[in-house]
C-alpha cells in the first residue's frame, strides 16, 4: 500500500518530469526551468535532479510560498482523486520519498520579466492536480526576453 507521503511525492516527481520534457522548447524561447523547494532531508534534492532539468533552489525560509502556506491535512487521504493521481504516478514507474512535512500543497508559475507579472498560476487543489504542459508552453511564449523601452 502507498504511503501518504509517498503518494504525494510519486506525483511531484512525475510533474516535474513532464515540466522538464519542455527544457528544449524552454530553451528556444529563452525562459529557464526553476524548481524551489522547501526542505532537503537526506539525500532528496539529489535524489530529485533525474527528474528535473532545471535548477533547483532551496527556500528554507518558505518566503516563497507566501505568507500563508496551502496545505491538506491527514482528510486529503480520503479523497479518491488524490489516490488516483498518485496511483497514475506510480504505474509510470515514479517513485518518491517518505519523509519530511508533506502537506503543504505546490503550484507552477509562469513569471515573465519585469512589469508582465505572473503569465501562468497553477496551484494544487489536491495533491497531484498537475499542471497543464500545453498551458506551460503557451504561457511561456508570452515571457518577454528582450528588454522593452517604457518610453513612447
Amino acid at each position: 500500500m502507498l504511503g501518504y507521503e509517498t503518494l504525494i511525492s510519486f506525483t511531484r516527481v512525475q510533474e516535474a518530469a513532464e515540466l522538464s520534457s519542455l527544457k528544449p522548447q524552454l530553451e528556444e524561447l529563452g525562459v529557464p526551468l526553476y524548481a524551489v523547494v522547501k526542505e532537503d532531508i537526506g539525500t532528496e534534492i539529489q535524489n530529485f535532479r533525474p527528474y528535473f532539468n532545471g535548477e533547483i533552489f532551496m527556500d528554507d525560509k518558505r518566503c516563497f510560498y507566501g505568507p500563508r502556506e496551502r496545505k491538506m491535512g491527514l482528510l486529503a487521504f480520503l479523497r479518491l482523486g488524490v489516490w488516483m493521481n498518485g496511483l497514475r504516478a506510480f504505474k509510470n514507474g515514479f517513485l518518491g520519498n517518505v519523509f519530511g512535512e508533506g502537506f503543504v500543497l505546490g503550484g507552477v508559475f509562469v513569471i515573465g520579466a519585469g512589469q508582465q507579472g505572473v503569465l501562468l498560476e497553477h496551484r494544487e487543489m489536491e495533491f497531484g492536480d498537475k499542471v497543464n504542459i500545453l498551458d506551460v508552453l503557451k504561457a511561456a511564449r508570452k515571457v518577454q526576453t528582450e528588454l522593452v523601452s517604457l518610453e513612447k
